[in-house]
């Protein structure tokens, strides 16, 4: 294993990899914020599931919220804080490297 990809793989993030919040960060990523409805609409998940994969995220320092009444009633929008954006991207990093390069005869 080159020290290059070594170095890569010490990006891959057991936070971040399980499959919904690896999604959640997806989309907050391409986003940049999305309201939780919206994220839960998206994901196809429960509110209490988004809920608990948020709080994961928020506790590791990847995920922060913002409420604000809309419409008479409160919303939360969630977004990538710029660790939680390193974080995703070194993960993918670290999967593209276990993963190695397309293989070009498929």
């Amino acid at each position: 294993m080159s020290a290059e990809t070594r170095d890569l793989l010490e990006g891959f993030d057991t936070t971040i990899h399980a499959p919904n919040r690896l999604r959640i960060c997806a989309l907050l990523d391409t986003a940049g914020e999305a309201e939780f409805g919206l994220v839960q609409e998206q994901l196809d998940v429960s509110a209490s599931v988004l809920s608990k994969h948020v709080t994961v995220l928020m506790d590791a320092g990847y995920v922060e919220q913002r409420k604000a009444v809309r419409d008479t009633r409160q919303r939360v929008w969630l977004r990538l804080t710029p660790r939680g954006r390193d974080a995703y991207q070194g993960h993918l990093a670290a999967l593209r490297a276990i993963v190695g390069p397309p293989d070009p005869a498929r």
